[in-house]
């Protein structure tokens, strides 16, 4: 389907189902040639990243564990600005390769605040992966090493990405449609 309706919106397909895996695809091979001869614990965000991290998992060929953290910045389609830890890290990551696995990275806050965060925990070192990127919305400097794609500044859905808990299912990325 090329548009779907969530609650009182209308969305339309930006890119399907093919074109992401190919780009996780590639952000997976940079990662096994990057990590090769490591053990990495890849960290997914809860819930925006549990496809992406499923998808990437599996295109994963070192040796490498996973593990889940659960941050809340969003309530509808803006930003509430505030960052909250839900569920924390129960691993010692001491000594550790970290990957941080998003869904989508904007202003770069969510991203900062929990490498400070793991910082403080001793890690060999710590690299962020996210299956979207919005440059022009980035209000921190930040390496973000694993992009998958890079998109315009347009509030998404599909997935694994939500409005008001909607539209994860969808296997398509879609854009809102201004009406």
């Amino acid at each position: 389907m090329s548009t779907v309706k969530i609650h009182d919106k209308t969305f339309k397909i930006s890119y399907t189902e093919e074109e992401i895996l190919k780009h996780v695809k590639v952000v997976a091979d940079r990662i096994n040639k990057d990590m090769e001869g490591k053990n990495p614990l890849f960290l997914a965000v809860l819930n925006g990243s549990f496809i992406f991290a499923a998808d990437l998992m599996r295109m994963i060929t070192i040796p490498c564990e996973i593990s889940f953290v659960k941050l809340a910045s969003y309530q509808g389609t803006m930003s509430t600005g505030r960052i909250k830890e839900v569920i924390g890290i129960n691993e010692n990551i001491s000594g550790r390769d970290i990957i941080i696995v998003e869904d989508i990275v904007e202003s770069g806050l969510t991203m900062k605040r929990m490498m400070e965060s793991l910082g403080t925990r001793n890690p060999a070192s710590i690299h962020i992966c996210t299956l979207l990127l919005k440059p022009e919305k980035l209000t921190v400097d930040l390496d973000v090493e694993y992009v998958a794609m890079e998109i315009p500044n347009d509030f998404i859905v599909g997935y694994g990405l939500d409005y008001d808990q909607q539209g994860r299912n969808l296997r398509e990325i879609y854009t809102l449609v201004e009406e």
